[in-house]
């Protein structure tokens, strides 16, 4: 399988990747257009992701640019901290991303909307003396959230890009990181994406 060429999604070049996406279909595009609105408030509600996925999805939490929580739609420079299932990391306790990009484009010549948000690993936000940056994949690692309108379906995606692990790091974390970076590569973090796309869809 290759990586999918997708517009405002980073390309491929090294390290592991994956597709992950769910749609759901309709008689008409007035559905669609009325359950992309409810498909639309459920993205940016990034601090509420969890909830949707259920107990055992990791928990997403929105941070502006200084550190602080912050409960609104994300902006381009915000941080997410991520929770995730197991033992977290040494550095900050948490993994974070930073978002560096939030577009409304068009991605193919029969989808009407087309949101997507694309997050980088990140140092822990207003701890500039943190030395590592804190997260299992390494800086050129990408995760795209992605979710669109096409005449009669809405789509909800995650295109996850140079996934290689981050050996920046104290020794613990190192091997943590190896150990999670590894089974994302082998698709486990693909099962936990394919939850969000789906849970985003069940409206």
């Amino acid at each position: 399988m290759k990586a999918k060429e997708i517009r405002g999604v980073p390309s491929q070049k090294k390290g592991g990747f994956h597709n992950t996406e769910s749609v759901k279909e309709f008689d008409n595009s007035e559905m669609a257009v009325q359950q992309f609105a409810v498909l639309k408030n459920r993205f940016f509600c990034v601090n509420e992701w969890k909830g949707y996925c259920g107990d055992h999805f990791a928990d997403f939490k929105l941070y502006d640019s200084s550190g602080n929580y912050v409960d609104r739609a994300p902006v381009r420079g915000d941080f997410i901290r991520i929770d995730t299932p197991g033992p977290g990391s040494l550095e900050a306790g948490f993994d974070w991303v930073r978002i560096t990009n939030i577009s409304n484009d068009y991605t193919k010549e029969d989808e009407f909307e087309n949101i997507s948000m694309t997050c980088h690993p990140a140092k822990e936000p207003g701890k500039s003396y943190k030395k590592y940056i804190a997260h299992f994949y390494s800086s050129g690692a990408t995760s795209t959230f992605m979710i669109s309108r096409g005449s009669n379906y809405i789509k909800a995606a995650v295109y996850g890009r140079n996934e290689t692990a981050n050996i920046e790091a104290n020794f613990i974390d190192m091997i943590r990181n190896y150990l999670i970076a590894l089974g994302g590569m082998m698709g486990i973090s693909k099962i936990q994406w394919k939850i969000l796309t789906d849970a985003l869809l069940d409206v």
